[in-house]
């Protein structure tokens, strides 16, 4: 018997071949029930004549969930369950941080970087922000740095940024030696913003004092195939999870129930609003952070 076959997100990629189908059978309009529109080729949908949509949903639940991972970082909270479960009750190790001594940064300026930064200011720590242009209520709670004195500042760093180009591996090898010694890092934005190899390198040097993702590359499994059908075998994957000081979530920062029925809604009202001559971009385009 051979190895079960795991989901694949190169087998359900909308690439050309695709997209030209499902506009041979008449739909010109497909609206993907998901802020991210990563997994959708966007250019060859706008050289077939496909105008794509995208949903949206209150920056809530992933605000939430991004304090959420900070805290749970901070607090040893996988340690000290994986502790407990073994009838371990001793505190070493588990000597946790307050937020308000710290300096905590959010990468990114639109609606969720806003909401996480809201939260934030409760707990009376120093934020600090980055984006591409100034989001005035973040000016309220946050200072305003460059993206490298961000890094060099800050001891939590927690990207909200969409997948683009400019984007990919922000967390790279060069960017965590700017980084302090023991920097924490939260993502819970999108899978290419980090180098899995790098992220594990920091961590066995110590370099990364925690890492919480909710998203993360191969995020699929350990096991999965690529177009040819290959196995690929995400070995950093693997060794990431066994880092008491690594907490992976499964790209739940979305799923509650307000949100899931905003999405819905959201994505049915564009589908009817949307007209066949409106190009991809005409839709959404780039969904924001």
């Amino acid at each position: 018997m051979g190895p079960m076959r795991r989901w694949s997100w190169d087998k359900c990629r909308y690439g050309e071949e695709l997209l030209s189908k499902i506009a041979g059978r008449g739909v010109h309009v497909p609206v993907t029930r998901t802020i991210g529109m990563d997994h959708i080729d966007l250019d060859a949908a706008a050289r077939l004549g496909i105008a794509v949509g995208n949903a949206h949903y209150a920056p809530d639940s992933v605000a939430d969930f991004s304090l959420m991972l900070m805290l749970v970082a901070l607090r040893h909270c996988k340690a000290a369950v994986c502790q407990q479960n073994v009838n371990d009750y001793s505190l070493r190790g588990l000597e946790g941080r307050t937020l308000s001594s710290l300096a905590v940064s959010v990468v990114g300026t639109g609606a969720i970087d806003a909401a996480v930064m809201q939260r934030l200011s409760g707990f009376g720590c120093e934020i600090l922000a980055t984006g591409h242009h100034v989001n005035t209520e973040v000016a309220k709670r946050a200072a305003y740095v460059s993206q490298d004195e961000l890094f060099r500042a800050s001891d939590v760093i927690s990207f909200h940024v969409p997948a683009t180009p400019a984007n990919h591996h922000l967390a790279s090898r060069e960017s965590l030696a700017e980084m302090k010694d023991g920097a924490v890092l939260v993502n819970a934005a999108r899978p290419d913003l980090m180098d899995v190899s790098a992220l594990a390198e920091g961590i066995e040097a110590g370099k990364i004092g925690a890492l919480a993702m909710d998203v993360f590359e191969g995020e699929q499994g350990i096991c999965h195939f690529n177009r040819s059908g290959d196995i690929l075998r995400n070995r950093d994957m693997a060794c990431l999870r066994q880092f008491l000081n690594t907490v992976l979530a499964q790209h739940m920062a979305f799923c509650m129930a307000e949100a899931i029925e905003e999405m819905a809604e959201t994505a049915v009202a564009k589908a009817l609003s949307s007209s066949r001559a409106e190009a991809p971009e005409a839709i959404d385009g780039v969904p924001k952070g």
